[in-house]
């Protein structure tokens, strides 16, 4: 499970939100949802623990993340709203480093599979920077059918995805919370899996979250 409790991030000298606290179950979606500036992708840095908190703890089963350190960031899958690929590099290349970087490392036979399977079948081989924003982004994601994490935390997945995509996506993350997983997503578009029932996080609303 993971805990949020009092949590308050500031960026500059201006307050983002404050006294945030939620709970995350196996087994459970959340949508966080908030107007621009009202920090989103700072919360969600904060909970993948590549940012620290002005005030507030997270904990995952029951234990500080400050305290676990490895322990939590081996269950935690982040990606950002950029796709933090090499351009130099294929696809190839990149899930594996990446997946190197996760701490879980592949067989390449099972990354040629899971860029088959998001679509990009023919284009794995070719330097990242011949493809267009769509397939990079498939790239990124593609994280994901490699990923054995608990905890997925995503920053506007859906962006420059087209329909197969978005839909493909879609059932990744079904089967991943069917499983027993947790996400966490950001996403300004309006597609299915959100209209389901997930919880709802909304920043920005008397400076505090609320679900």
């Amino acid at each position: 499970m993971l805990n949020v409790t009092s949590l308050q991030c500031i960026r500059g000298d201006r307050s983002l939100f404050q006294d945030l606290s939620f709970e995350l179950s196996a087994g459970e979606l959340m949508h966080l949802v908030g107007h621009n500036g009202s920090g989103k992708t700072t919360l969600l840095r904060t909970l993948a623990a590549l940012a620290e908190p002005a005030a507030g703890t997270v904990a995952w089963d029951g234990k500080s993340i400050d305290d676990l350190q490895e322990e939590y960031t081996g269950n935690v899958l982040y990606i950002g709203h950029k796709n933090a690929i090499k351009d130099d590099l294929t696809a190839i290349e990149n899930l594996q480093i990446a997946c190197v970087l996760d701490g879980s490392p592949v067989a390449e036979d099972h990354v040629w599979q899971a860029l088959a399977k998001i679509g990009l079948k023919g284009f794995e081989d070719l330097p990242t920077r011949v493809l267009s924003q769509g397939q990079k982004r498939r790239v990124s994601l593609a994280r994901l059918l490699l990923s054995k994490t608990r905890l997925w935390i995503l920053d506007e997945p859906f962006v420059a995805l087209d329909k197969a995509a978005v839909s493909l996506l879609q059932q990744v993350l079904r089967e991943h919370i069917e499983a027993g997983g947790m996400a966490i997503i950001t996403t300004h578009q309006d597609v299915e899996l959100i209209t389901d029932q997930v919880k709802c996080l909304e920043l920005g609303w008397k400076k505090q979250g609320r679900v």
